[in-house]
Order: C-alpha cells, then sequence, then structure tokens
C-alpha cells in the first residue's frame, strides 16, 4: 500500500478531497432533513 502512496503521491489527496466532499454533502443532506422534519411537526400540530 504504501508502495501505491509512493508511485502516486497526489492520491493522498485526492482520497482526502472525495472524503471532505462526502462529509460536505452528507452534512447539508442531514441538516436539511431535520428542518423538513421540523417544519413538518409544527404543521401538523393542532391549533387552539
Amino acid at each position: 500500500m504504501s508502495d501505491l502512496f509512493d508511485e502516486y503521491p497526489m492520491l493522498v489527496f485526492a482520497l482526502e478531497s472525495l472524503l471532505a466532499l462526502f462529509l460536505l454533502i452528507f452534512i447539508v443532506v442531514w441538516t436539511a432533513s431535520g428542518k423538513k422534519k421540523h417544519k413538518r411537526a409544527e404543521r401538523d400540530k393542532p391549533r387552539n
């Protein structure tokens, strides 16, 4: 495995950037879904 990184040193940066992109997308989707659930819960509450 270290031979692969010795031959292609930029591979580490590419893997790290892909991981960061995945994390960014995951966080955005997670927070957006939370807002939708919160709005839906408020909308469905009976008003007095």
